[in-house]
Order: C-alpha cells, then sequence, then structure tokens
C-alpha cells in the first residue's frame, strides 16, 4: 500500500505506540538513581538564570524545595553555585531526580536533549581522536615536538605573503617575528585581558614543517584527554585535503563525516554548545579559496562547492557560534580577510638551543632510517656525544645551513644526513656545504657508502620525479593512491626504496581515506630539479608543459635558460614557487653533486664542465642584468644559486671589501645583489652590518628592501643629503622593519635631514639604539627629534654628540626627559651646552624615572650647572651613570656634588675627568666616598689633587666598600700620596683598578705600592705609566708579584726599569700564575733585559699579552726574541 493510501487512524496510532516508546525510555532514565550526579557538571554548563529561575520556583511549588532552600540558592553568586546547590538539595528530596527532568523536558525540551545527549556524543568522539592519534604515533617517524605554543603576532607581514618559506626564513636568519610573544595552547582561543572577548577565528601560520599539523595534534590530545578547554564540546580537526574528494559538501554534511554520531546535530545546530572547528593546512584545498566571491548562504542543509563552503564559514553565514581555527602556510592564510581574523599566531622556529636539543635527539635515538639498517663502515666507533658535537660544531661553520635548520622538517633532514656521513667518516666523501648537496646525499645515502654503485636512480626519477615536478607547477602536495599509480609509483613503496625514504602516510581524521605526501616540501622540490636537469639533456619540447605539444626547446641550455625566465615570471614569483626548484637545478651542476650524482646518472665530465659554465655564465648576466633596480628577492635568489653551484669567487670579493670597508664606488651592478645576499649568510654581518663610507643616495635606494632585515646597521661617513635620508625615514616607517640599532654617525646630516627621520619614529618599533653623533642637527633638529622622541615608546638610547644643538636644543631634550618612559641613555657631549641648558635637564631628572646614563662631557656647565645636576641627584636615585668630564668644574661645584653623593643611592659611575678639582674639592669628595654606598667607579683623571688631595680620599678608601674602579691620573701626585694609598689598599677589599699613570711617584712610591700588593686580595690592574719608577721599584714589584695572586695587568709603560728590572721580572714570571698582561713598553731593558722576559715565558702560560716595544731590541733581535717567547708560551699575544 502506498504510503498516501494509509488510513489515518493508522498513522495515528503509529505516533502513539512512537510516544509510547519514548516515554517507556525517559522513564528508564528518570528511575536512573545516578542521573543528578552524573549530569551536574552538564546542568551547570547548559542551565541559563531564566530556566535555573523557573526550575527553582517549580521546584518549591513540588515541595521538593522549601523557602530556606530557595533563599540559600538566591544568594549564590555564580549560576554555576547556584545550579550546584540545587543539585544538592535536590539529591535529598528527589534521588532519582525524576521531577527535575519531567519537568525539563515538558518546559525546556531543546535544553534536556543536550543534557541527557551531550555526553553519548562527546565521548566516542574523544575516543575516536585518541584512538586516531595512537595510530598515527605508530606510522610517524622522524621530529619531536618543539613546544606547545605559538607566538602571537599582529598580521602576516609583506614578506611572508610574497616569498618562498625558505627564503623568508634566511631573509630573517632563522629567527622568529619580532614582535611575537609566546601562547600556550591552553590560551589560543581564550580572551587574554579580562575586558577582551574570545576570538571567533584564530589564523595560525607556519612555513612548511614548522609543525603545525603536530601542535593540531598535541592540542586535539590534551583537550580528549581532559587537560585543556573543559568547557569546549567538541573539537573537530579537519585536514583540508580530506575534502578535496568532495565537489559539493553542505554543513550539515560536512559534520557527520567527522563527527558521525547519533543526536550529532543536538551539539552542533545547538548556540550554547562551544564547538572548535580546525581547518588544517588551507593550501591543501584542490580550489583555491575566494572570499570575496564566494555567494552567500546560511542553509546548514545546502550544499555548495568546497571552497564556497569553507568561505561562508569563515565569514559567519554558516555556523556563527562556532570557533574556527585556521593553519596555514603564510602565502595562503594571508588570503584570509583580516577583517574576518581575530587573532594570528605563528609557528616559531626552532632557536640555536632547540636545534642542539634536536641533534642529541636525533642521535641518540636514531632517527635515520637509512642508518639503521646499514651500519657504518668504519672502523672507528663513535659514541652519540661525539657525533652530536661534530654535527653541531660543523653546522655553526655552515651559516646557510644553520639558518634553514630553524625549520623542524628541515632540521631532521640536515641533521640525519650530517650523523650519518660523520659515523661513515669517509675520506672520500666530505661532508655537504650545500643544500643541494645534503639532500642529495639523504635520499641516496647508499652513493656516499662503500660500495656507491648500488642502486640505480634513473628509474625512480621517472616516475617520482615526474610526479614532484609536475605537482610542483600546479602546487600540489598531496597524492592520492590512484595518482601515484598514474606516474608508476609503487604503494605502499618498498622498503629500501627512495620512495619508502621519502613518501610519508597520512591517514584521515574522519574515515578511512589514504594520501602521501613527500616529507617535506623542499624533497619534492628537490626531486623535481633532479627530474627536469636529467630530462633536460635530451628534452627536445618545453618541459614546463606536462603534454607533449608545445614549443620546441633543444639543448641544456635553452631549458635552464626557460627555467631561469619561469623563475622570475610574475605569475610564478608571486609567491617564489620555484625559488627553491632554481636552487636545486643549480646545485646540481657543482662539482660536489656532480662527483655524487654524475656518474650514476650518466652524465660526462665534460659535459658537466659545459652545464656548470653554461648556468654560471646565465646566473651572473641575470644578476648584472638588474640596472639600476631595487634588490629584489629574485636577484637574491638568483644570488643564492651562484653561490649553490659553488662559484663563489665573486661573492668572496664583495665579501673581502665588507669586512675590509672598501665597498666605497663599487656598488653597482650586480654588487648589490650580491651584498645583499651577504647580508644575510656572511658571518661578517651576524652581529653588525658595516655599511660605513661606501654608500650614496643611488646604491642605498637599490638595498633598501634588503637593509629591512638587519638588526645592527652601521652607515657612518657616507654623507647623506636630504635625499638619502627621504629613504631612511620610508625604511624606518615600514611595517617590516627589523632595525634595531643603527649609528648614522660622521654623516653631515642638517636639520632638515633629521625630519624624515623624526616622521619615522613616530611609527617605528623596532629601533632601540640611534646614533646621531657628529652631524650637523642644531637645536632646530634637536626639536624636531624631541617631538618624536615624546611619543617613540621604543628607543632606549640616543646619542646627539657632537650637533652643536647648544642650550635651545638642551630645553626641548629636556621636555622629553619629563614625559618619555623608555629612554635609559642619553649622550649630549660636546654640544655648547651651558648652564641654562643644563639646569632644565636637571630639572627633568627631578621627575624623569627611567634615564640611567647621562653624559654631558665636553660642553661648559661649569659650577651653576654643576650645582643644578647636584640637586637633581638629591632626588634622583635612578641615574647610574652621570659623565661630567671636561666641563670648567671648580671646588664649589664638586662641593654640591659630593653633598649630593652623601644621599644619593642610585648613581655608580662619575666620570669628572679633565676639571679643575683642587685639594678642597678632593677633601669634600673623600668625606662623601666614607657615606656613600653606591658609587663603584670614580674617574678623577687630569686635575688638580696632589698629594694633599689623594691623601684625604685614600684615608676615605680604607672606610669605602663600593669604590672597585678609581682613576687618579695625571693629579700631580708624589710619594707621598702613592704611600696613602698604599695603606688604604692593605685594608681595602673592594678596589679592583687603580690608576695612576703620569705622576712622579717615582721608585719610593712605587715600593709603597708594591708592599700593598703582598697583602691585598681585591686588585687586579694597576696602571703605573710614566710615575718614574727605576730598578729598585720594578724589582719591589717583582718580588710582590711571587706572592700576590690577584693582579692579572700591570702597566709599566715609560719607566726606567731596565736590564735589572727586567731580570727580576723574569724570576718572578717562573712562579707567578695570576698575571695575563704585561707592558713594558720604553723602559730601556735592551737585548739582555729582553731574553730574561723571554725566558721565564718557558715555564709560564698564563701570560696572554706581553708589550715590549721601544726597547732598543732591534729588528733582528725582536725576531728572536718573539720566537723565543712563542715558543715557550705560543697562545701569548707578543707586541715588539
Amino acid at each position: 500500500m502506498a504510503r498516501h493510501d494509509h488510513i489515518p487512524w493508522e498513522e495515528y496510532c503509529y505516533l502513539d505506540l512512537k510516544s509510547n516508546a519514548q516515554k517507556q525510555e525517559t522513564s528508564k532514565r528518570m528511575e536512573d538513581p545516578g542521573w543528578l550526579r552524573r549530569h551536574q557538571a552538564l546542568l551547570q554548563r547548559f542551565l541559563s538564570t531564566s530556566i535555573l529561575v523557573n526550575v527553582v520556583h517549580h521546584m518549591r511549588k513540588a515541595d521538593l524545595l522549601n523557602t530556606q532552600e530557595v533563599g540559600l540558592i538566591q544568594e549564590m553568586g555564580a549560576l554555576k553555585d547556584k545550579v550546584h546547590l540545587l543539585v544538592e538539595f535536590l539529591s535529598v528530596t528527589d534521588p532519582h531526580g525524576a521531577a527535575l527532568q519531567t519537568y525539563l523536558q515538558s518546559s525546556h525540551q531543546t535544553e534536556y536533549n543536550l543534557i541527557t545527549v551531550h555526553d553519548s556524543v562527546v565521548r566516542p568522539h574523544k575516543d575516536a581522536l585518541l584512538q586516531r592519534l595512537k595510530e598515527d604515533e605508530k606510522t610517524q617517524a622522524g621530529g619531536s615536538s618543539h613546544g606547545s605554543s605559538f607566538l602571537l603576532i599582529e598580521c602576516v607581514s609583506d614578506l611572508q605573503q610574497r616569498e618562498h618559506d625558505l627564503v623568508q626564513v634566511s631573509v630573517n636568519r632563522g629567527a622568529g617575528p619580532l614582535h611575537g610573544r609566546a601562547l600556550g595552547l591552553d590560551k589560543l582561543i581564550v580572551p587574554l585581558t579580562r575586558v577582551s572577548t574570545a576570538p571567533r577565528v584564530t589564523l595560525t601560520v607556519g612555513v612548511a614543517g614548522s609543525g603545525k599539523t603536530r601542535m593540531v595534534h598535541r592540542f586535539v590530545q590534551l583537550w580528549s584527554s581532559g587537560h585543556i578547554y573543559p568547557e569546549l564540546s567538541l573539537a573537530i580537526p579537519i585536514a583540508c585535503w580530506e575534502l578535496s574528494s568532495f565537489d559539493r559538501l553542505s554543513v550539515e554534511r560536512l559534520l557527520r563525516l567527522f563527527v558521525p554520531y547519533d543526536n550529532m546535530d543536538v551539539i552542533t545546530f545547538n548556540e550554547s554548545c562551544k564547538i572548535l572547528l580546525i581547518l588544517d593546512g588551507l593550501e591543501e584545498f584542490r580550489q583555491s579559496l575566494d572570499f570575496a566571491d564566494a555567494p552567500p548562504t546560511s542553509d546548514p542543509r545546502r550544499e555548495i562547492p568546497v571552497s564556497d563552503l569553507i568561505a561562508n564559514i569563515v565569514r559567519g553565514n554558516l555556523l556563527p557560534w562556532a570557533t574556527l581555527w585556521l593553519l596555514s602556510r603564510p602565502g595562503v592564510g594571508a588570503k584570509v580577510p583580516a577583517g574576518l581574523v581575530d587573532r594570528v599566531t605563528e609557528a616559531p622556529p626552532f632557536s640555536r638551543t632547540q636545534i642542539k636539543n634536536y641533534i642529541d635527539h636525533c642521535v641518540t635515538n636514531k632517527l635515520d632510517v637509512y642508518s639503521i639498517s646499514h651500519e657504518s663502515s668504519s672502523s672507528q666507533t663513535y659514541t652519540p656525544e661525539d657525533v652530536s658535537s661534530q654535527v653541531w660544531t660543523y653546522l655553526n661553520s655552515q651559516k646557510p645551513l644553520l639558518i634553514l635548520s630553524s625549520v623542524p622538517a628541515v632540521c631532521h633532514i640536515i641533521v640525519t644526513t650530517l650523523s650519518r656521513l660523520i659515523k661513515l667518516d669517509s675520506d672520500s666523501t666530505p661532508l655537504p656545504r650545500t643544500l643541494t648537496e645534503v639532500y642529495a646525499h639523504y635520499c641516496w645515502p647508499h652513493l656516499s657508502g662503500s660500495d656507491p654503485a648500488s642502486g640505480g636512480i634513473r628509474k625512480p626519477l621517472s616516475s617520482l620525479g615526474r610526479l614532484a615536478f609536475y605537482s610542483l607547477l600546479r602546487r600540489r602536495y598531496t597524492f592520492s593512491e590512484n595518482e601515484l599509480r598514474t606516474y608508476g609509483v609503487d604503494v605502499p613503496p618498498q622498503v629500501g626504496t627512495l620512495g619508502h625514504r621519502i613518501l610519508q602516510r597520512k591517514q584521515s581524521w574522519s574515515y578511512d581515506s589514504v594520501v602521501w605526501q613527500f616529507t617535506h616540501t623542499s624533497v619534492q622540490e628537490f626531486l623535481g630539479a633532479l627530474f627536469y636537469y636529467i630530462s633536460s639533456r635530451r628534452g627536445m619540447f618545453d618541459l614546463f608543459s606536462e603534454s607533449s605539444v608545445s614549443w620546441p626547446r633543444i639543448g641544456f641550455h635553452s631549458h635552464y635558460r626557460a627555467a631561469l625566465q619561469k623563475t622570475n615570471q610574475s605569475d610564478a614569483a608571486a609567491q617564489g614557487n620555484l625559488d627553491l626548484f632554481m636552487r636545486f637545478l643549480s646545485g646540481l651542476m657543482s662539482p660536489a653533486v656532480t662527483a655524487l650524482l654524475g656518474g650514476p646518472l650518466g652524465v660526462s665530465r665534460e659535459e658537466q664542465v659545459t652545464q656548470r659554465t653554461t648556468a654560471t655564465n646565465l646566473l651572473q648576466s641575470t644578476v648584472t642584468g638588474t640596472g639600476g633596480d631595487a634588490v629584489s628577492m629574485r636577484s637574491v635568489t638568483i644570488v643564492t644559486c651562484l653561490a649553490e653551484l659553488q662559484q663563489g669567487e665573486w661573492l668572496r670579493s664583495v665579501e673581502e671589501d665588507l669586512i675590509n670597508c672598501g665597498l666605497r664606488g663599487k656598488l653597482k651592478g650586480g654588487v648589490c645583489s650580491v651584498l645583499a645576499y651577504l647580508l644575510q649568510v656572511s658571518d661578517a654581518c651576524t652581529e653588525e652590518t658595516q655599511l660605513s663610507n661606501c654608500l650614496d643616495s643611488s646604491s642605498l635606494k637599490r638595498l633598501l628592501p634588503q637593509l629591512l632585515y638587519c638588526s645592527n646597521l652601521r652607515m657612518e661617513n657616507n654623507e647623506f643629503k636630504e635625499g638619502a635620508m627621504e629613504l631612511l625615514g620610508s625604511l624606518l616607517s615600514a611595517k617590516e622593519c627589523h632595525i634595531q640599532m643603527l649609528s648614522l654617525a660622521d654623516n653631515s646630516i642638517s636639520s632638515k635631514g633629521v625630519n624624515p627621520l623624526s616622521r619615522a619614529l613616530l611609527v617605528n618599533r623596532t629601533l632601540t639604539t640611534l646614533d646621531l653623533r657628529g652631524n650637523n642637527i642644531g637645536a632646530k633638529g634637536a626639536k624636531t627629534l624631541s617631538e618624536a622622541l615624546k611619543m617613540n615608546q621604543v628607543l632606549v638610547s640616543v646619542n646627539l654628540q657632537s650637533n652643536h644643538i647648544e642650550d635651545d636644543g638642551a630645553r626641548v631634550l629636556a621636555d622629553v626627559l619629563q614625559s618619555n618612559r623608555k629612554l635609559t641613555t642619553l649622550n649630549l657631549q660636546k654640544n655648547g651646552i651651558g648652564a641654562e641648558g643644563v639646569k632644565k635637564i636637571a630639572e627633568a631628572l627631578t621627575k624623569n624615572q627611567t634615564l640611567q646614563d647621562l653624559n654631558v662631557s665636553g660642553n661648559h656647565l661649569g659650577d651653576l650647572g654643576t650645582v643644578a645636576l647636584a640637586q637633581a641627584l638629591m632626588v634622583n636615585h635612578v641615574l647610574h651613570t652621570l659623565s661630567l668630564q671636561s666641563n670648567s668644574v671648580s671646588d664649589r661645584g664638586i662641593r654640591a656634588l659630593s653633598h649630593a653623593l652623601q644621599s644619593n643611592r642610585g648613581l655608580s659611575c662619575l666620570n669628572l675627568r679633565e676639571n679643575s678639582i683642587g685639594v678642597s674639592g678632593a677633601k669634600d669628595i673623600a668625606k662623601a666616598l666614607k657615606v656613600n654606598t653606591c658609587l663603584r667607579e670614580l674617574d678623577l683623571t687630569a686635575n688638580l689633587l696632589h698629594d694633599e688631595g689623594v691623601t684625604a680620599i685614600a684615608e676615605a678608601m680604607r672606610v669605602n666598600r663600593s669604590i672597585t674602579s678609581l682613576h687618579l691620573q695625571w693629579n700631580f701626585m708624589k710619594a707621598g700620596a702613592a704611600k696613602a694609598l698604599a695603606q688604604s689598599l692593605m685594608s681595602n677589599t673592594c678596589v679592583q683598578l687603580l690608576d695612576l699613570q703620569e705622576n712622579a711617584l717615582g721608585d719610593n712610591g712605587v715600593i709603597a705600592l708594591a708592599c700593598a700588593l703582598r697583602t691585598n686580595s681585591s686588585l687586579g690592574v694597576l696602571y703605573l705609566q710614566g710615575v718614574s719608577a727605576g730598578k729598585l721599584g720594578a724589582v719591589a714589584l717583582a718580588n710582590a708579584l711571587v706572592i700576590n695572586e690577584t693582579l692579572h695587568t700591570l702597566d709599566l709603560r715609560g719607566n726606567s726599569i731596565g736590564m735589572e728590572g727586567a731580570k727580576a721580572f723574569s724570576s718572578a714570571l717562573k712562579n707567578n700564575r695570576g698575571l695575563r698582561s704585561l707592558n713594558l713598553q720604553e723602559n730601556s731593558l735592551g737585548m739582555d733585559g729582553a731574553i730574561f722576559i723571554a725566558t721565564a715565558l718557558r715555564g709560564n702560560h698564563q701570560l696572554t699579552y706581553i708589550n715590549l716595544q721601544g726597547n732598543g731590541i732591534g729588528e733582528s733581535g725582536a725576531k728572536v726574541v718573539s720566537d723565543a717567547i712563542k715558543a715557550g708560551a705560543p697562545d701569548c699575544v707578543v707586541d715588539i
């Protein structure tokens, strides 16, 4: 009987029977004595305030709650606490919870269904995910998670959007984003502050192989095990390749694929349930995501193209209550409109420490598949610690490889290859220096073994190589088993074959679907390049067209040129898709790689040389043909190809000029491109990029895009005009600027030139140190700069030495100190600042709580300015260093300063060199030193202290326990003052440096100091240059050194110790083990004295520096003495 012929009462009867069945099931549930307790957490999660009010009212009417209990529930603060108390009360009056169930079922059916079926969906879903992860662990080879956190960033950078993954890594020198801060998995989708809201869409970007999928697995494991986000009902991980087999999908069907349980829709389509949808690998969609043109829809049952479905989910048209976590490589992730993304994170790179730890992990656990089945033939046995140490040492010597090791997957390839070759210990197989060499050894490890002829490599290239190359052109990175078989690839690959080594299996989250992919995209690019190389030797048509119909292209030269042109075309270069392919293609012709692969590939030596010459000429002509254009990443990539080809003469020449500051007039043609490459990889640029005395506006403009990524940039003495300063302003204003330290000293920058720099400082967020010394910005330029410094919250150090800012400039900078809360170092040396200008600075110091180092040396402060600063030090306890050198400060100013030092608790370094401090001032200083406990360094060089003043200071040093460095050079001291200092040294245990140069101490003064050295245990540096010391003083010092164990630096230049003194030091050095540096320059030692010293050093291996210049030894004698010293103490540096 057809359905429309049914008798009406049959329908009603069917409905009644169904209803009765539901009631029986409900009745069973209501009789469950543990229902209330078992569902307590769900009741707390899903009962709203309004529902709770109705429940309490109903339970009161049913006499299941009394008035007192209702009042107690209402008094509770949090909703969860109210529900908890309700359950406690009902457990007594209605243990089965039947009344509550009946009420919820009749009055709040949606919430009742959600509470009763929630765990029946969530628990099996979690169990299935954990089982899936357990299976994945069994098949996962190599690699290790490097943490459980991401870096919170603002957005995907322009570099990440434009360039190939490994180009990004090289440009950033393996470091992460500048402004990223760690964000753990437990904080990924929650509000970060009390006033913020949880993100709906979180985007995580990271280069291929950075560990994004591993972090998804870690997240799923933690959530499924109940360690994070207990409030999350469902976390639904989806690998985007899983959706590639579908043309159209609806949201309902999508969710059922990944949560295939009854009553799933009760949770997934309930807005009170928190759901997390994880889309891992947006780049693996077969159809590109189009957020602009995808037609909107809000119907969960409507089937639409998969790309449109994802676009509508991200937009919020579908599943608007769900939280989304999108993971992608940066280029594709950037295509998600910024307005739809609430939080952006980045997978962090390996740090240097993590690379070192991974090497230990890799070697210890034998993660190289080949090394497990093929033991080393070396007779030498290496411990894992030996191998790890050698790998780490070698990586540090190969900076390009070390930088790329910051990508975990690439690190695995490099480390396993190096560790196997080190254990092999074969003289015929040198360790790889280029990326191409590493990958050749990685793919065919047998070629570097004892039987290099075993195992062919041509056959796999016809299948795997073709698959790699043409999939690379289509930007395909995952392959079904049918696709692999189409290309002739065995599935699953046999053990010991290339496919087994470089292909890995990926299992679907949702069903039994399986795909395969290369162990890393770089492996695919290497094999694609190798396939192209082999095919180009005999190919007659354009290899970039998979069909046989194309323009004829004959000869390797033609094919290599085509690849070079294809790499530089805008469509391919949009994200540098072929950059690494071109690098590998060039590297395959390097001498080391052809020695490894040439024979098995059947390439003769003559052909290898011809190909290498052809490639070199094409690459060099491409680089030099860039003309006056700005150096692009494509140009740098071409230079990288030259380096990979190991044609480095040009590169070495430019690097030598860079190191020796010899680039002036040479930054033309392709030299700028070579220099841009060196900025990334040269050891000369590791700590500082030195571009002084070589740049003009033209070369600066060409290098500008590459200078963005330097961290410490020194561009001094380049005579930059306004045009060049505009360029620098644009450089510092760029969003991607990485510059943290910038020196523009001695560039003749005027007040106009500082304008673009000041504008840039308003937006720059990286620059912490700015050096503008030796320019001419004047008061006007200082005012412009000051306006920027008031707003800038990054700069911590500014050097304006020798800029003629005068009092007006000092006034505006004082205003900066009133408001700026970041600046810690300010250098205003030699600026013509007088008392009025420094008074304003002093006033600012009474309020400023951040400035720690102030240098106003070489100005015109006088006593008035010094008094003003002293008054500031009475209340300012933050300033650590104050330099007042050459400021015409007399005893009057010192009196005020000394008074301030008696109460100041912050100043640790005070420079008073080259002033007019007399005996009275010295006594005031001594008075302060007796009570001051924070001053560490005091420089009183070139004043007028005389014996009386120094004696006062020496007496103070007997009780002072803070001064560690005391400079008293050029103070008209004599033996009396030296004796007073010697007395204080016998009891003082804090002074580590004492400078008494150019004072007429004589032998008596030196003998007194020598006596003090016999007992003093703190002094490490003693300067006695030009103190009129003779033989007696030298003998006394030498005798003291036999006993003293702490003095490590002794300077006796410009005295007259003679041969007798040298003989005494010779005897002392045979026993002394503390002295490291000895300067005996210009001491009339003669040849005999020098030989005495040389003889002594045969038994003393502690001395690292000795100066014997100016002692009448002569050239021939100098050589004899020098050779003798080096023979006895090879580590000692000798100036003679």
